[in-house]
C-alpha cells in the first residue's frame, strides 16, 4: 500500500501548536466535530484526553483525541474502551485519503500506546453519512447504540480490537 507508511500518528505537543493555528477547519466541518483548540484546551485539564496528530511530509493532516476512561464511559460498558472523538481532517487536505490512512493506523497506534485498551468507540452524528461510512470501512460497527451530542443524535460506532489488535479494513 503506497503513501500509508508517509502518514504518522503523533502525540500532540506545543511544537506543533503553529501548524495547528494554520489548521482549516470549515463552518460545516464544525457542525460535527469540535475545533482542535479546544479539544487541546479541555485536554490541557484532563489527563485521560490524549491529542493525536497525523502528519504527513511534517505537514497536519488530521486531528482526534484519545479520551480514557471516563470519556468511553458514556458511550460503552465496557471497562477498558478508549473514545474518538474531535477526529476532522485539515479542509485543504480533504479528498486525499488521509482520514482514511489515520483510521488504518489507528488500532495499532492504541495498542502500541493503550496496551490494556480492548476496544475503540466513537459517536458520529446521524446526519454525518460520509463519516459513518468512512468509520464503516474502517471497521467500526453500529452495534444499535444512539445518544444525543452537543450536535444532535449520534450513532455509537465499536471497534473490537481483539487479541492481536488486527486492523479489519474492508
Amino acid at each position: 500500500m503506497q503513501g500509508v507508511m508517509e502518514l504518522e500518528l503523533v502525540f500532540y505537543n506545543d511544537d506543533f501548536k503553529q501548524q495547528l493555528d494554520n489548521y482549516t477547519i470549515t463552518d460545516d466541518q464544525l457542525r460535527f466535530t469540535g475545533h482542535p483548540d479546544e479539544a487541546i484546551a479541555l485536554a490541557k485539564d484532563d489527563p485521560e484526553r490524549h491529542p493525536v496528530v497525523a502528519v504527513r511530509h511534517g505537514w497536519i493532516t488530521n486531528f482526534f483525541v484519545l479520551h480514557e476512561k471516563n470519556g468511553a464511559r458514556p458511550y460503552t460498558s465496557h471497562p477498558h474502551a478508549i473514545l474518538l472523538r474531535t477526529f476532522s481532517t485539515d479542509f485543504h487536505q480533504q479528498g486525499k485519503g488521509y482520514a482514511r490512512q489515520c483510521l488504518k493506523q489507528l488500532p495499532h497506534f492504541v495498542r502500541t500506546h493503550f496496551p490494556e485498551i480492548e476496544q475503540m468507540v466513537l459517536g458520529v452524528n446521524t446526519e454525518n453519512v460520509a463519516a459513518q461510512n468512512l468509520y464503516r470501512q474502517a471497521g467500526f460497527v453500529d452495534e444499535g447504540g444512539r445518544m444525543f451530542g452537543k450536535k444532535g443524535e449520534l450513532i455509537i460506532m465499536h471497534y473490537h480490537l481483539g487479541k492481536e489488535g488486527i486492523y479489519r479494513w474492508k
